[in-house]
């Protein structure tokens, strides 16, 4: 057991060192090959805050819509009771909070942690609720892809931006044919043998089951469009807010491309990389880098403040700590319903379980 803690915590301290390792060799890169300094700060001192508050209140109306479609999807993938809309906020919101501060996708899990906290004695409720979680994710899928289509027919694209965004339009289309077929198919179970494969297919479609049924399917990609919509209006409010009089095909641009850059976390919020994302294509309109680098900060502090917000008051108001959300099972370890429909809770789970739950 020793040899074992001893392991684990040499491993934790390598991987700490290797990311403190690459942020650092970021920032140098940014402070040395990066923006006019100087401009980007008196791109701050001419913020129209007004347009900020505006910008920060479409977002919060964004994350409402989009708790909504969510909590449509839970309660099309498990029986009744069903959470009510105020724990469904309270887990989004820790979700985009640990999204934000936390490396890697663990907001994703943690407004599960969250959930099931509420949900006790429920069978299966922790692989459902994962596999609601990728529902969730794939209706995300049909605004981006409206707005992929619109930016490549409106938008002035640089050839990277425009490689990219056809890429991310094909892997989008994969991934929610992938979803539609799995839904249809969701009591079959041709992938025995496959592990952890088979277990993660599973869980998707436990949380696909929306998609059988097209009232409850249209309403959750009709609140995630309109998520996506004030999350555009967001970035066109934020646009003005530091002088950027662009219309919105140019927002939806930075929309995009600042989603882009971040489906792959390599540290959080990919700071940084997003500012670089949103200004090299905002060069092309006119907008000098450094005003571009500015607003690429200011809209990721806007886009972060909701959830952040929101996301550390519901975090203590469940008693929950930073420590919790890294020490959560991961998808793989989720339970999974036995053939007499109760779970299967190996022992690795249960002692991480415990420890998210005091």
């Amino acid at each position: 057991m020793n040899d074992r803690l001893r392991s684990l915590s040499e491993s934790f301290w390598l991987r700490l060192v290797l990311v403190l390792a690459a942020l650092g060799a970021v920032v140098a890169a940014f402070w040395w090959r990066g923006p006019e300094w100087n401009a980007v700060s008196d791109a701050f001192q001419a913020v129209r805050w007004e347009w900020v508050a505006a910008a920060i209140g479409l977002n919060l109306l964004s994350v409402i819509a989009r708790s909504v479609a969510w909590r449509t999807v839970i309660g099309q993938a498990m029986p009744p009771p069903h959470p009510r809309f105020g724990l469904v906020f309270s887990a989004f919101s820790v979700g985009l909070m640990a999204n934000a501060v936390l490396p890697g996708r663990v907001g994703e899990l943690a407004r599960v942690a969250v959930l099931r906290r509420h949900m006790p004695g429920r069978a299966a409720s922790w692989a459902t609720l994962v596999g609601s979680v990728f529902a969730h994710r794939v209706f995300d899928l049909v605004p981006m892809l409206m707005l992929v289509v619109a930016v490549l027919t409106t938008a002035d694209l640089p050839h990277w931006a425009l490689t990219s965004l056809v890429a991310f339009l094909a892997g989008g289309a994969a991934v929610f044919v992938f979803a539609l077929l799995s839904a249809r198919h969701h009591h079959r179970t041709r992938l025995d043998g496959l592990g952890t494969v088979r277990r993660l297919v599973t869980m998707a479609r436990q949380g696909l089951g929306v998609m059988r049924r097209p009232l409850p399917a249209a309403v959750a990609i009709a609140f995630q469009c309109l998520g996506w919509l004030c999350q555009l209006l967001a970035v066109w409010a934020a646009m003005r807010a530091f002088d950027i009089n662009l219309d919105l095909a140019a927002a939806a641009l930075v929309l995009v491309l600042m989603n882009v850059a971040t489906i792959i976390p390599l540290w959080p919020g990919n700071v940084g990389l997003v500012q670089a994302a949103v200004a090299l294509p905002l060069v092309r309109y006119g907008v000098a880098y450094a005003n571009g680098f500015a607003f690429g900060i200011g809209l990721q502090v806007i886009e972060a403040s909701v959830g952040v917000g929101f996301g550390l008051i519901f975090l203590g108001h469940e008693g929950l700590s930073f420590a919790a959300l890294r020490r959560m099972p991961g998808a793989v370890q989720a339970d999974l319903p036995n053939e007499r429909g109760g779970e299967r809770r190996p022992a690795e789970v249960e002692r991480a379980r415990a420890r998210v739950s005091g």
